[in-house]
């Protein structure tokens, strides 16, 4: 009798979030993933406890990835509206790169379950209140710096640059070029 296979755990939840990432939880089966990370289904459920446990890791790893690399850009160097273009821009060419135009797995997530999960609800909207909260800090800095006027409520402008990113990535799903993205991202940035 040969010794089971052995395989990295990070690296399965790596593989699971690209395939739900691709196909969504909907359409990714359990043999799916088996196949995709190279596992036997004892494995799965032995190390993740199933289909829906590792969907929730994946998103939590997606989740923690989008967070790290949307602070990154905004607490980069430079002056605040810059910084800002740079961060939206980043977002549609990563998008708009991706060849299968998955778009973004969080806003996937939450077209597809709702609010029918409590759970994917819950990280998908502390995903959006982490951005909008880094959102807001670039605005805060922004004004007192005197590159936004302080008389607007920062508040506000966090949850527009939010919506605006959420739009960017849904258009880009769809988008054959960089054109309407990039007038977006002048026209969000010439607002503040």
């Amino acid at each position: 009798m040969g010794r089971p296979k052995q395989f990295d755990p990070e690296t399965a939840v790596e593989q699971a979030m690209q395939l739900f990432w691709r196909e969504g939880y909907g359409a990714t089966t359990p043999q799916r993933l088996v196949d995709t990370l190279g596992i036997g289904k004892g494995s799965l459920y032995n190390a993740f406890g199933g289909k829906r446990q590792l969907f929730d890791l994946a998103l939590r790893r997606y989740l923690d990835l989008q967070n790290l690399a949307v602070a990154e850009l905004l607490e980069g160097p430079g002056p605040v509206k810059e910084r800002l273009r740079r961060t939206l821009h980043f977002v549609a060419q990563t998008d708009l790169a991706d060849p299968d135009r998955r778009g973004c797995l969080a806003l996937n997530s939450a077209i597809e379950f709702g609010r029918t999960d409590e759970l994917v609800a819950a990280q998908v909207q502390g995903m959006f209140d982490r951005i909008e909260g880094a959102f807001r800090a670039l605005v805060e800095e922004g004004q007192r710096a005197g590159e936004i006027d302080p008389g607007r409520d920062a508040k506000s402008l966090a949850s527009l640059l939010l919506n605006t990113v959420n739009g960017m990535r849904l258009t880009a799903r769809v988008e054959s070029g960089s054109d309407r993205l990039s007038r977006v991202i002048d026209a969000t940035v010439d607002l503040l």
